[in-house]
């Protein structure tokens, strides 16, 4: 046992955590879709390790929500149900709309310019799963822009589940997706740069009911 008042000498994660980023680059890029099974020896034959970090792997996104475990089944890609997606919709236009009027009020010229520059980026995307990455940088930026600690540690704690949500809305329905979403997202910094907080709001909100209509619709099809 460790001596009061002391801490015990931390463990050194790092290959659990470059398992954890390889296996979440996987995932985002469409290798192992929502419901996949992620099987700890074959990850640990792949990666060239042991099943250990691939299980503390594992682990770490499962917290993230990226994950699921079943003892019947194993690890899995985590499915969204629709309460995870409304859930998920929610918490993220609560998020979004604090942001928004931060950016509003207080951003500089500098990180306007950071959250155009990823339309830019979407304007060359080459497939749906890149138009993703940048869509999920877009926001990074506008959170960034926000100037609020805590408020960008919120998204990042739901980062890779909304990234997931994004991918389950391009397995619904994709067509027109590359042309239609740069467009969205030009007017979007558009409304920001232009510091017009009501019409910013309403197109975030439309950008996100948009994707959140296309999944909830899935099960009535």
């Amino acid at each position: 046992m460790s001596e009061p008042g002391r801490v015990a000498p931390a463990r050194r994660r790092g290959l659990a955590d470059e398992v954890a980023d390889r296996v979440r680059d996987a995932i985002f890029g469409g290798a192992y879709p929502p419901g996949a099974q992620l099987r700890e020896v074959e990850l640990s034959t792949a990666l060239g390790v042991s099943r250990g970090p691939v299980r503390e792997a594992l682990l770490r996104l499962e917290r993230e929500g990226l994950v699921r475990s079943e003892w019947h089944r194993g690890a899995t890609v985590t499915t969204l149900s629709d309460e995870d997606v409304a859930e998920l919709d929610s918490l993220r236009a609560a998020l979004e709309q604090l942001a928004v009027q931060l950016v509003i009020a207080t951003a500089t010229d500098a990180q306007l310019t950071a959250i155009d520059e990823v339309v830019e980026r979407m304007e060359r995307a080459r497939d749906e799963h890149e138009m993703v990455r940048c869509d999920i940088d877009f926001h990074d930026a506008v959170y960034a822009a926000s100037g609020h600690r805590r408020l960008n540690e919120a998204w990042q704690a739901i980062r890779s589940q909304v990234h997931l949500f994004l991918l389950t809305r391009i397995g619904v329905e994709s067509e027109g997706y590359l042309t239609r979403v740069p467009a969205e997202h030009r007017r979007l910094s558009d409304a920001l740069r232009a510091r017009d907080r009501d019409t910013a709001l309403e197109l975030f909100a439309t950008h996100r009911g948009e994707a959140f209509d296309i999944l909830i619709a899935r099960g009535s099809d």
